[in-house]
């Protein structure tokens, strides 16, 4: 027996984890510190004056830029999916990928102006197209397809991603707009650019790990493309034979859903556009004298994550031991349903703010969008994590890292819609736009949940 075969299978019946998912646990965590580290600051980046260290884009604009690059980061795993399950080895492609967005942060923080700004994006979607569907679909290859640990792996998993995704704006968002943040003559200036350096050195300590402990932890797992017609491992001739008519049904179950999960990623990210942008302005941020940093509050998604993913974890984890276990449709639908409660929770807030920034009111209290962000977090872990799951479990071993690319697309077409959104917001109003948000999604969820049973029946 191979090292390959070694780790992938180990006994379905042992309670703990294997070695290599926490390797890829902090992997994953250096990556999403490098992005939502460079994410935190992008938007007032983008819209903070020239004078005061931005590129002094109009906000609609800015949150339009910002939707098809979050867009664009998405798609791009499509092909690079395909290019991994033809040609490239999963760990290769993991390199790749960490290689050019550790680029494409650092020319962000080396050419302040738009040559390097567009530069610098350009390196982050093609790199996250290598890195995205290759490091999701490797936890799935450390079980069996009928582990009862894999919901709770990638649970496990997605709070990796949260560590760092929790961290990023604290540490980016402190460097750029308090710690290098400078005042002359009454004019101030952010150190956006050294938020940038320290997402480029998360992404480069990411790889450093993943690189140096990958053949202890892994053995030969994503070493060799899956559906190249010459490899020679237990995978070989189901990537040679033609899809089974189970394989055909559940692979239409992915489609399905990934048309769903579209409505919700569209709402959840306005976290780094409508959101911040609302935050930085009608939202009463002074806590005993000291500004909250705008960045700062894309730290309660992850804070929240990491807190509730572990009972959510144990939760999904009782429920299937006692044969109660919900169906991943029915998850995905109440997932879609709080995060259409989070919009409402917030509409009161806008009442009372208004959405008009040059003549304020008064300022919203700050609880209104803790709750927004807690609610959304919950509608999160039941439809994330357990969807990466599905995919890995249900997907046709041929077309693995392609359907886990089809997948992360969903959320890219999302992100193109969310900035879409976002900009009515200038136009528009926050109310008309958050209040279309929340009832969509929520009216989504219902249909979701009036068809999870015969979902489930398919998923078979």
């Amino acid at each position: 027996m191979g090292a390959s075969d070694a780790v992938h299978l180990e006994d379905p019946h042992n309670k703990k984890h294997p070695p290599g998912l926490y390797l890829l646990f902090f992997t994953e965590m250096w990556e999403r510190f490098s992005y939502y580290g460079m994410r935190a600051i992008l938007v007032l980046y983008l819209t903070t004056s020239l004078i005061s260290g931005g590129l002094g884009f109009d906000k609609a604009y800015a949150m339009s830029i910002y939707g098809f690059f979050t867009g664009a980061v998405y798609i791009t795993p499509l092909i690079g999916g395909y290019l991994t399950d033809r040609f490239i080895g999963r760990r290769t492609a993991i390199t790749i990928g960490g290689i050019l967005m550790a680029l494409g942060n650092f020319a962000l923080f080396a050419l302040n102006n738009t040559t390097g700004f567009y530069l610098g994006l350009a390196f982050l979607i093609i790199g996250n197209g290598f890195f995205k569907p290759n490091i999701s679909t490797l936890v799935g290859e450390l079980y069996t397809e009928n582990d009862k640990r894999r919901d709770a792996a990638f649970t496990i998993f997605y709070m990796g991603i949260n560590v760092g995704a929790f961290f990023a704006p604290l540490i980016c968002g402190f460097l750029a707009e308090d710690y290098f943040k400078t005042v002359v003559d009454g004019v101030e200036h952010f150190g956006f650019k050294y938020g940038f350096l320290a997402a480029s050195i998360g992404m480069i300590i990411g790889q450093v790990i993943f690189n140096t402990l990958g053949n202890k932890y892994l053995g030969d797992i994503g070493k060799a493309p899956t559906g190249k017609p010459a490899q020679t491992n237990h995978n070989t001739a189901a990537a040679n034979a033609p899809l089974t008519k189970q394989e055909k049904m559940r692979t239409a179950v992915i489609l399905i859903l990934v048309c769903f999960v579209v409505f919700f990623w569209a709402g959840f990210e306005q976290a780094g556009s409508s959101l911040t942008i609302y935050a930085d302005t009608f939202i009463d941020r002074e806590i005993g004298g000291w500004l909250v940093p705008t960045s700062w509050f894309q730290s309660l998604n992850p804070l929240f994550i990491v807190l509730l993913a572990p009972i959510l974890s144990a939760l999904w984890i009782k429920l299937a031991s006692s044969n109660r276990d919900l169906s991943i449709p029915t998850k995905m639908a109440l997932g879609m349903i709080l995060l259409g409660l989070g919009f409402l929770v917030l509409l009161p807030a806008i009442w009372i703010t208004g959405s008009d920034d040059t003549n304020i009111v008064a300022k919203a209290n700050i609880t209104f969008i803790v709750l927004t962000y807690f609610l959304h977090t919950l509608g999160e872990l039941c439809l994330s994590p357990v969807g990466l799951s599905m995919v890995s479990k249900i997907a046709p071993i041929r077309f693995a890292s392609l359907l886990m690319g089809v997948w992360l697309a969903g959320s890219g077409l999302a992100n193109v819609l969310a900035g879409q959104l976002a900009a009515f917001t200038e136009s528009l109003g926050y109310s008309e736009v958050f209040s279309l948000i929340g009832f969509s999604v929520i009216g989504l969820g219902l249909i979701l949940l009036l068809f999870s049973r015969k979902l489930t029946r398919m998923m078979e």
